[in-house]
């Protein structure tokens, strides 16, 4: 996720949404399905532009039996190296565009809901991240990984990486700071199933008021 980028703010599709929605172009969160012709040429254009992923995989972790064992921690990592630090008593917001709306107003104001935030937003690279965790190990799901279950990987106290991008695999160096890289499946996988398999595999293992 990232906000729309100063080089297209003042491009028709990206004008036209912040007039809609009584917004500054510079406030808007990248959504290609809206800015999409804006977006023709931007670096990387492919990878970028998709909350919607992220409004997914977050809908499908929080409302997760691990989540209600209160055995989840989650965070976002965005392209500009922030981190959003989300409580586990956060209740994900179902409908897409008041979601998008509150992440806008995370990324204004740094938290959410001011003065007793259930998300925060901070300047963090993926190794600050995981360093602050400390996990036992680092599992990353990458389709270029090695075809292992992950339950046979998965530790008490894991950290898995999953790609939030629609395209391609990781350019950062998440794989460099992982114990594990792990093809889940031999073909590319919708980064919200890729989480959802990792999660079942570890209520599987390790929560016992699954069975």
């Amino acid at each position: 996720m990232e906000l729309v980028p100063p080089e297209i703010a003042s491009l028709p599709a990206v004008k036209r949404d912040a007039g809609r929605r009584g917004k500054k172009a510079k406030e808007l969160l990248l959504d290609s399905s809206l800015h999409h012709s804006a977006m023709k040429g931007l670096l990387d254009e492919k990878r970028r532009g998709r909350p919607d992923i992220v409004h997914i995989s977050l809908l499908i972790a929080n409302e997760s039996i691990l989540n209600r064992e209160g055995m989840l921690d989650m965070a976002v990592h965005t392209r500009n190296n922030e981190a959003i630090k989300i409580s586990p008593e956060m209740k994900v917001i179902k409908n897409y565009n008041r979601f998008k709306g509150l992440i806008e107003q995370l990324f204004k104001e740094g938290e959410v809901p001011p003065g007793n935030p259930l998300m925060r937003m901070e300047s963090r690279g993926v190794t600050e991240i995981v360093n602050e965790i400390n996990a036992d190990k680092v599992i990353v799901l990458s389709e270029n990984g090695e075809a292992k279950p992950l339950e046979d990987v998965l530790t008490e106290n894991s950290a898995c990486i999953i790609g939030g991008f629609p395209h391609g695999d990781f350019i950062s160096n998440v794989k460099e700071i992982a114990d594990e890289v792990i093809a889940i499946y031999p073909s590319p996988l919708p980064a919200w199933i890729a989480l959802m398999e990792a999660i079942v595999a570890y209520e599987r293992k390790f929560v016992k008021s699954y069975l």
